[in-house]
């Protein structure tokens, strides 16, 4: 077949505007199953985002902890965003106080008095699961055997509990990813006391006994979380090209947008997305391995402190502890490059 002058540059057009269209990529099987344990929160809200929007990511359960919110708020929030971004995973509550009986108080100048910065959450059609949040853990750990991942983004009870009920559930798992504590590098250290990161400080016995279970774990902490930053023009890119998505993050994001610029930082940390991406693409990320120890009494509550595979101290409290990977340093580029694929693809 052969084509005049006019119709090849009109075939040359349509070839050259076809591939500005976006790439359709073919649809990926999830290869992960997550249970996520949250306390939404404008970062976890970020994070259950990326989760959502990653193909290779299927989300089997939520259950709800105490932290950015009390354990009534957080738990409404979760059925809110399970319900607006239609993830069908049960939803189940936590137990909101911590170990020792404690419950903190939220941090409402930072993620708002509802701690999805105070937008408009109107009623909420999905149910709760009649499960506790440490029950649904241990049931979809003893059904899917070595094939889940528990992210924990908030105070870590449910996943202590969960530990003392069923403690053959730590040789279950595929693996644990927590978003907690700080470990020095690139200077990180607390962020509610000079010694303690928040969901560490909230239930400190609880962080202490995840650290000794011997599951396979890594520890995203400040040390990573505070070098990625995302910025007013980074949510007004997504609010522009993401859709409904895009406009809820720019949304959400306000409140803790200035209470960061209080701080005199040009954008927000991401914090629990980090502990997402992790799960995503860990060659974003550097780690280090050791014994790690969270303080749970004193001036220092909430500290967490690694002993590194390889250094040798006289006789003390991390001998016989299980080696875990603690995250030392991130492509912050790449993780912001990898949310925003994912809050395109949700549109």
């Amino acid at each position: 077949m052969s084509l005049s002058r006019r119709s090849l540059l009109a075939h040359s057009a349509g070839l050259a505007s076809l591939a500005a269209l976006p790439i359709q990529v073919q649809a990926q099987a999830p290869d992960r199953k997550i249970i996520l344990d949250t306390d939404p929160g404008i970062d976890d809200a970020m994070a259950l985002l990326l989760l959502h929007g990653t193909p290779s990511i299927s989300i089997v359960g939520i259950t709800t902890a105490a932290g950015n919110g009390l354990i009534e708020t957080t738990t409404h929030n979760a059925l809110y965003l399970a319900d607006r971004f239609g993830i069908t995973a049960p939803v189940a509550k936590g137990q909101g106080a911590s170990l020792d009986g404690v419950t903190s108080s939220p941090p409402v100048t930072i993620h708002g008095r509802n701690a999805l910065g105070d937008i408009p959450l109107p009623v909420v059609r999905k149910k709760l699961d009649s499960r506790s949040a440490h029950d649904l853990i241990i049931d979809l750990v003893r059904a899917n055997p070595h094939e889940i991942t528990l992210i924990a983004t908030g105070h870590m009870t449910n996943l202590a509990l969960a530990l003392r009920k069923a403690p053959e559930i730590a040789g279950l798992v595929r693996d644990v990813v927590l978003m907690g504590g700080a470990f020095g590098y690139h200077g990180a250290r607390g962020n509610v006391t000079p010694a303690a990161e928040a969901n560490f400080h909230g239930d400190p016995r609880a962080a202490d006994e995840i650290c000794a279970a011997g599951w396979p774990l890594t520890i995203v902490g400040l040390d990573v979380t505070t070098q990625t930053i995302m910025t007013d023009a980074y949510f007004a890119d997504l609010r522009q090209h993401g859709g409904k998505a895009g406009q809820f993050l720019w949304d959400i994001t306000r409140v803790y947008m200035t209470f960061h610029h209080g701080l005199g930082l040009n954008g927000i940390y991401v914090n629990d997305a980090s502990a997402a991406a992790y799960i995503i693409a860990p060659e974003l990320f550097k780690t280090q391995k050791g014994a790690v120890r969270v303080a749970t009494e004193s001036v220092a509550l909430g500290e967490s402190i690694l002993k590194a595979d390889g250094r040798v101290y006289p006789p003390g409290d991390w001998d016989h502890r299980p080696s875990v990977q603690v995250c030392t340093d991130v492509d912050a580029e790449g993780v912001r490059g990898l949310f925003r694929t994912a809050v395109l693809r949700l549109g």
